[in-house]
């Protein structure tokens, strides 16, 4: 069974999300990893609930913020281990607000339904952005899990897997291509037409948090070939890696040379 996308309507909270008091001593900047994601976003106040435009900076575990971006010292930080990051559908009365949440300890509970008082409120400044921050966020919560797939590098992905077993390509692309081999190869408009929308965003929110929905008979084949264009499309680098791409041509040069063979000796015969 699938799990329920994490989109929910953003219903104003009885009690104060302060930003960054869960640690108000951000540890040295030396300490804070390399930076994955910098940029503008607004949280809420804790007080007087409205926003403040603060620059943020994605490194290994935490989310620092800064009140702009040549400061060097940080204002205070999200921790992200264990945490939990949900898309908010913004509230009808109050559109134009693209809202996401990071809900701390939730992700050992995977209970996308509960709501917590201690959530931090954010706000891009568009779809695109929030969307964005949402899957650079998820994919530091739940890497170590195996999830955060969409948009990590395949080397990384394939690296982890391994750990269960002999693995050629990341298992989405297995069950996506298995699939698509087994009930789709007689499907009219192949790659052509698209999926259901909100089953694909379901199943990329099950593999990004680390779940392995099985397709069985019912499954459109269309979404999971809209599934497996969407994992190839942000994958970071092309599906053969900038640094393998020499190999890659060496590879094809042996591949000819051995038809080139394979000819020369039909023709002897």
């Amino acid at each position: 069974a699938l799990p329920n996308a994490s989109m929910r309507f953003y219903v104003p909270r009885s009690k104060s999300m302060v930003m960054g008091e869960l640690s108000r001593r951000p540890s040295s900047p030396s300490l804070q990893g390399r930076t994955l994601k910098a940029g503008w976003l607004k949280k809420q106040r804790s007080i007087m609930k409205n926003w403040q435009l603060r620059w943020f900076v994605l490194r290994t575990d935490q989310l620092y913020f800064y009140k702009d971006e040549e400061e060097t010292k940080p204002q205070g930080c999200i921790p992200l281990q264990g945490s939990q990051v949900n898309e908010l559908t913004a509230n009808p009365d109050e559109p134009g607000r693209h809202l996401f949440e990071i809900v701390p300890g939730c992700t050992g509970e995977k209970d996308r339904s509960a709501l917590s008082h201690e959530a931090f409120l954010l706000m891009a400044n568009s779809q695109n952005d929030m969307e964005d921050w949402v899957k650079a966020i998820r994919r530091v919560i739940w890497a170590p899990f195996g999830g955060g797939i969409f948009g990590q590098h395949l080397e990384d992905t394939v690296q982890y897997e391994r750990k269960f077993g002999p693995r050629l390509a990341p298992l989405l692309v297995e069950q996506c291509v298995d699939f698509i081999r087994e009930q789709g190869l007689k499907e009219e408009g192949l790659f052509r037409m698209p999926g259901q929308a909100n089953l694909v965003k379901e199943l990329q929110d099950a593999f990004d948090c680390g779940d392995k929905p099985l397709f069985d008979s019912n499954t459109d084949v269309h979404t999971v070939a809209s599934l497996l264009k969407l994992y190839l499309r942000e994958l970071p680098e092309p599906v053969i890696p900038f640094n393998k791409y020499e190999d890659f041509l060496t590879c094809a040069q042996l591949l000819l040379k051995d038809e080139e063979v394979v000819s020369l000796l039909y023709i002897s015969i």
